[in-house]
């Protein structure tokens, strides 16, 4: 009968329950107890060590190790950081295209965390995407103009100029000058200034005198301001609500308005049926006036009366229009 004895576990935690036949082990030579880990006899090993292919003793019985178990299939960090060194020193000797994209690879993460920082205080309709494209520049830049031999570390040399490759990317594109946004901060800055010292909005001469200048400088200053406060069209107003856009939003004033266009063919239905029940002569004075532009006096040759014979039939089949289509409006 064979009885469980708690063995040290492979990984070094805690400790398992490995079965321990009651009858002495026989070793095997090395040989045999690496390519199969079984007794000579044919009995299996037990494992308990973390040594591949070594024996070890638990209450004086010994116990053989897996190879499988113990084999670490996960460089360290020591390794890799060894091989990011030897990486560098290699491309230092002989600058190679290939070995300068390795070092890219690698260090990709900084372009990605640099751009999600520099983003965070931008408008909605700037793209992170084309500040981590504009980063990796800056990252190449700074892996070809790096000297390890001085000692510096990489990543905080690599991050200054990932930033400075996305800041100069985003002034390009500006078309606001430099200067302006520079007297833009200015005049927040006193803004908020003024506003917690007096505990209300500050007045244009209040912050002129903030400011140091004349109040005619401080309204050209507004003027010159105008140019900062521009809004896409493509940055939503909602973006958690919806998610129309801004420009779906302006009104199209070449645009039919459908709620009229429905109302104006309602009206005329009902123009048109009132008109169907007017007698004959009061439909013809309201055709030949409205629709044909005839002159009473025109109309009076038309029918042979008077134009006062006509002038009346016309009010006689406005006054009975008007009242079918209040009738029809209350129907």
């Amino acid at each position: 009968m064979t009885e469980p004895t708690p063995v040290p576990d492979a990984a070094g935690g805690g400790s398992r329950t490995a079965t321990v036949p009651p009858e002495p082990l026989v070793p095997a030579p090395a040989s045999k107890q690496a390519s199969n880990g079984h007794r000579q006899n044919g009995a299996p090993r037990t494992e308990a060590s973390s040594e591949p292919g070594a024996d070890t003793h638990v209450n004086g019985t010994p116990v053989a190790v897996p190879t499988a178990v113990t084999r670490a299939d996960v460089r360290s960090g020591d390794d890799v950081e060894a091989g990011i060194v030897a990486l560098w020193r290699s491309y230092g000797e002989s600058r190679e295209q290939g070995q300068r994209d390795r070092l890219v690879l690698h260090y990709a993460p900084l372009v990605k965390y640099v751009a999600g920082r520099v983003g965070t205080g931008l408008p909605a309709h700037v793209d992170v995407a084309d500040l981590i494209q504009s980063g990796i520049f800056g990252l190449v830049d700074a892996i070809e103009k790096f000297e390890p031999e001085r000692g510096l570390k990489f990543e905080t040399y690599a991050m200054q100029r990932i930033r400075g490759a996305i800041l100069d990317d985003l002034r390009s594109q500006d078309w606001v000058p430099r200067s302006v946004r520079s007297r833009a901060r200015d005049v927040e800055r006193a803004l908020e200034r003024l506003g917690a010292k007096l505990q209300r909005t500050p007045t244009d001469r209040e912050l002129a005198a903030e400011l140091k200048i004349g109040l005619a400088e401080l309204r050209e200053l507004y003027g010159q301001l105008q140019l900062t406060s521009v809004v896409a069209l493509d940055e939503l107003i909602a973006p958690n609500k919806g998610g129309s856009s801004l420009a779906e939003s302006l009104p199209d004033d070449a645009a039919e308005d459908p709620v009229a266009s429905l109302v104006d063919q309602d009206s005329r239905r009902q123009l048109a049926d009132a008109i169907a029940q007017l007698a004959e002569r009061d439909r013809v004075v309201v055709t030949l006036y409205y629709f044909e532009n005839l002159t009473l006096a025109e109309i009076g040759k038309v029918l042979g009366v008077t134009e006062s014979r006509v002038c009346q039939l016309h009010t006689r089949a406005v006054l009975r229009l008007r009242t079918k289509l209040n009738e029809q409006s209350e129907a």
